[in-house]
């Protein structure tokens, strides 16, 4: 895998081209997502308030309708095997995930929300797919690395949730070797392999690539998803994960 270079198709630019850079994501699709309209809690660089919600047209336009098809069909990586991912590769409906492992938001969504849609994951509704935002400094980049390098013995989710817990729900907490190589042991990782692997460029390349990504398409605040063909804002209820879910299961399915 190549990860030394931001991972961005030539469709991809085309699509920004067509929306506008910074809005193809944040500005056509930060439309109101199931039974709540407000909008929900996010984490940004600069610590501002979320984006307000922006209502959707009655007829869509050329660009939106292009734009979604980008979404569901393009932004979704679908590769087997893929230790960022949970659930079949062939499910109808993608949720793609942006999210700094210091965002206390993205915590919240981790550890309360995303146990509650494994249903939809173990009767091949949904796919999860992870990607980095890492937007509070250095500190992120190595969290997230360290993520990745516990995914490369199979155990990424597994990590990733244990961090998140290990960490307080406030602010933008330090994420110590102490804790990391905690719960390194916990779980019982080869830790001359984790070693190695956090330590490897490659792996922080990939996080800084996702970054770029994410931000070239006008994410900036976390955490951040598209479900299908909709883009969600912050940490929104269970509820309206739920409802696009199956909004869009029955769209695509």
């Amino acid at each position: 895998m190549d990860t030394d270079k931001p991972r961005i198709s030539g469709f991809t630019w085309t699509v920004i081209a067509l929306l506008g850079v910074g809005v193809v994501l944040l500005g056509v699709f930060a439309r109101p997502a199931g039974p709540s309209t407000a909008a929900a809690p996010t984490s940004s660089a600069s610590d501002t308030e979320p984006p307000a919600t922006v209502e959707t047209p009655t007829e869509k336009s050329a660009e939106q309708v292009q734009a979604e098809a980008f979404l569901i069909e393009t932004l979704p990586r679908r590769v087997d095997g893929d230790p960022l991912a949970m659930g079949s590769p062939d499910a109808p409906v993608v949720l793609t995930e942006w999210a700094d492992y210091r965002c206390p938001f993205c915590s919240v969504w981790a550890e309360e929300t995303l146990p509650e849609l494994q249903r939809y994951i173990d009767d091949g509704t949904l796919r999860v797919e992870f990607r980095d935002l890492a937007i509070f400094g250095d500190e992120s980049v190595r969290a997230a690395t360290a993520a990745r390098a516990a995914g490369q013995q199979g155990r990424y989710f597994e990590f990733a949730h244990a961090l998140y817990s290990a960490l307080p729900n406030e602010g933008h907490p330090d994420v110590t070797d102490e804790t990391v190589l905690g719960i390194v042991a916990d779980l019982g990782l080869d830790e001359e392999q984790f070693a190695r692997d956090w330590a490897d460029p490659a792996l922080a390349n990939a996080v800084l690539s996702d970054t770029l990504e994410a931000q070239q398409m006008g994410i900036t605040s976390t955490p951040a998803f598209v479900i299908g063909g909709q883009f969600i804002a912050g940490a929104q209820p269970l509820e309206v994960f739920e409802q696009v879910i199956d909004d869009q299961a029955a769209l695509l399915g």
